[in-house]
């Protein structure tokens, strides 16, 4: 083998990341989700203690983790495994009613237990939570492989930075994509093929606000495509399939998307997407 090609390989080795690989970060969030919702795991606790002592395994990995890859967590941060810890118990309930409002949201939802257990949007969120989580505290990188994880999985690309409120329902999911400076807020409703993007993708609009934002009881209806930071959709409204926004639609808005129809006779009509 060549001799520079070698020696290539061996820089790059050097210099990679010391981040955890993705498998061992993904390991410990499926095992975390486990714990959190019995729906996702192999095996059922019996009683309190055992669940005290695997919460209590699962803080020593999450430590090892940051131990041996320093470089994901800022400088100063201490003690950062027991902080997402301390916040499982408001992480879960905000799944608990994510799970409400996905399972009040979709007429075909027979049961809870179905979401938890069968619905791509939930597990996306479930990773969104933890991820972000984890970003808010000072981890960095980590939450990315969480996200990615589960954007493989669902189809759903949902990035760790992205602000989400309580009661947030995902119907179907596939191909949805929200920006890192999304900002969502509370009982809203998002179809497949929903992207919440940014208007450009210049690097040096990285720590600008590029993303939409969403307030409360907004419905996004299959294909609606909303770019930019400064658009801000509000409260109430209701964006049709196929809509492509770029400027903020004020609140109790419905927004469709209109398409011309000629018929074999020449006549033209318009017809409305919902």
């Amino acid at each position: 083998m060549d001799k520079e090609f070698i020696d290539e390989l061996l820089k790059s080795h050097k210099e990679a990341s010391k981040c955890p690989p993705p498998e061992m970060v993904i390991q410990f969030f499926d095992e975390l989700l486990g714990v959190l919702f019995p729906e996702f795991a192999m095996d059922r606790f019996e009683d309190a203690d055992e669940i005290t002592q695997r919460l209590d395994e699962l803080k020593k990995r999450l430590r090892t983790i940051f131990d041996h890859n320093k470089e994901c967590v800022k400088s100063g941060v201490k003690d950062l495994e027991k902080d997402v810890f301390e916040a499982l118990p408001v992480t879960r309930s905000k799944l608990l009613l994510d799970i409400e409002a996905i399972y009040m949201g979709d007429p075909a939802a027979k049961t809870r237990g179905e979401v938890i257990r069968t619905y791509p949007g939930f597990y996306a969120v479930a990773a969104h939570r933890i991820a972000h989580l984890l970003l808010k505290l000072g981890v960095n990188l980590i939450p990315r492989i969480i996200s990615e994880h589960a954007h493989r999985q669902t189809g759903i690309d949902i990035h760790p930075g992205a602000e989400i409120g309580d009661y947030f329902c995902i119907d179907h999911g596939t191909g949805i994509v929200i920006g890192e400076t999304t900002i969502i807020g509370s009982k809203v409703k998002i179809y497949q093929g929903v992207t919440l993007g940014g208007l450009s993708v210049k690097k040096e609009d990285a720590k600008k606000k590029r993303h939409p934002t969403i307030k409360d009881n907004v419905v996004l209806y299959a294909g609606a495509t909303i770019l930019g930071g400064e658009t801000v959709i509000g409260e109430n409204s209701i964006i049709g399939g196929n809509v492509w926004l770029t400027k903020s639609v004020p609140a109790n808005s419905k927004i469709y998307y209109q398409a011309k129809m000629t018929n074999t006779e020449g006549k033209t009509d318009t017809i409305t997407f919902k």
